[in-house]
């Protein structure tokens, strides 16, 4: 494991750009025994040798590229945030003091922020107190509501948190240099995507990486959204928003879903066309306001000049949505390809309504500029390739 010492990095990378230690220590303003001592350790926590160590000069081993691909776009980034606070920062801020940065941003309240770092209260009083010091201004307002970051100190949590992110994916791709699966694949879950080529894309990755660890994370798309900006999340997978919410994000297509309106066996619209003016008159469960998928259903009435039903439930789990039709008389309008398995199996029955519905985009979303290791790449294969296997609507 990487020990996150931003100076041993800084010294590895100016190494790597001089291919000289002593060029690197007069740039790093260090001695060359610290330069050295620097690269021990740093090869010692990579797993071996970074440098080819020549008459000529020091070359980057396949191992030392790994290296100084992530390290170059986390520093890169984090060097940049650090300089808009205070240039003095750059040489004196510290992982820790960062890691203590992004919680109080989270928590705004030292007690709190102590608590989730496991760390005595004083600790992370001092780690602010430094960077505030430093930096020559202050990083929070005092309130009596807490500690509320400024807008630089946002700015720089954000950094902090991608570089953080970059470090994780670097001990990931020495790990996997040497054969062994280290870290884990983070995806968030929109409702489709959990029962529509999610499951098939992890059990085909299963199979070519079955120890790599792997999470999912179901929520909403706001929230999810901000887990993966946040790096907390490696890749978004669900219905696309158009236009994008923020600019720091990109989608890719996967595949095209539609909707339909479903009813349980029985229900007394089945068996011939129905119109709108009737469906109306029904008891429905639909998707929570601001999903597409509602977007849609408020659109269809809408267009036609009808006010929506005025008996909704609204429910963001297409599981209870599903139950809920199959208990009751109320109709459901939800993704055609999530409803497959429950049409297939005579529990729900789709109605004539002849809504030509508008095809909706289901996809990815990754940070703009993310660069998967190769474990999360081929993961990313796997979705693609189970995408292109579904058959059209």
């Amino acid at each position: 494991m990487l020990s996150r010492n931003l100076r041993h990095f800084r010294v590895f990378l100016a190494v790597a750009d001089l291919q000289s230690p002593t060029l690197a220590a007069e740039r790093c303003r260090v001695s060359q025994p610290a330069v050295t001592q620097s690269l021990t350790k740093l090869e010692r926590e990579a797993g071996g040798a970074l440098f080819d160590r020549t008459r000529q000069g020091f070359f980057l081993t396949e191992r030392g590229r790994l290296l100084d691909g992530r390290l170059r776009r986390a520093m890169e980034r984090l060097d940049v945030a650090l300089g808009d606070v205070s240039p003095r920062l750059v040489l004196t801020a510290s992982a820790p003091q960062l890691q203590a940065l992004i919680t109080m941003t989270e928590a705004q309240n030292f007690t709190l922020a102590a608590r989730a770092l496991g760390v005595a209260q004083p600790t992370v009083h001092r780690a602010i107190t430094q960077l505030e010091r430093d930096a020559v201004r202050a990083l929070f307002e005092r309130t009596s509501f807490g500690m509320v970051p400024v807008r630089a100190c946002q700015d720089l949590a954000q950094a902090a948190r991608l570089a953080f992110t970059e470090f994780d994916q670097a001990e990931s791709e020495l790990a996997d240099f040497d054969g062994r699966e280290v870290g884990r694949i983070v995806i968030g879950a929109l409702p489709l995507s959990r029962s529509v080529v999610l499951p098939q894309a992890l059990a085909r990755f299963r199979l070519l990486r079955p120890k790599q660890r792997i999470t999912v994370i179901d929520g909403t798309y706001d929230a999810l959204l901000a887990r993966l900006r946040r790096g907390e999340i490696d890749v978004l997978i669900g219905a696309m928003r158009d236009p994008l919410p923020i600019g720091d994000v990109v989608q890719e297509t996967l595949f095209d879903d539609g909707l339909v309106v479903l009813a349980r066996p029985g229900h007394v619209l089945c068996g011939g066309p129905v119109d709108l003016d009737v469906l109306v008159q029904h008891p429905w469960a639909v998707p929570r306001p601001g999903t597409p998928s509602r977007e849609q259903f408020d659109a269809l009435f809408e267009s036609r000049r009808l006010a929506l039903p005025d008996s909704l439930v609204e429910c963001g789990s297409i599981l209870m949505m599903r139950e809920l039709l199959r208990r009751s008389d109320l109709l459901g309008c939800i993704s055609a390809r999530q409803a497959e398995a429950e049409v297939a199996a005579g529990l729900l029955v789709p109605l004539d309504v002849r809504v030509d519905w508008p095809a909706r985009a289901i996809g990815l979303t990754t940070r703009a500029g993310w660069l998967p290791t190769a474990a999360q790449a081929q993961f990313i294969s796997q979705l693609r390739a189970a995408a292109a296997d579904l058959a059209p609507l």
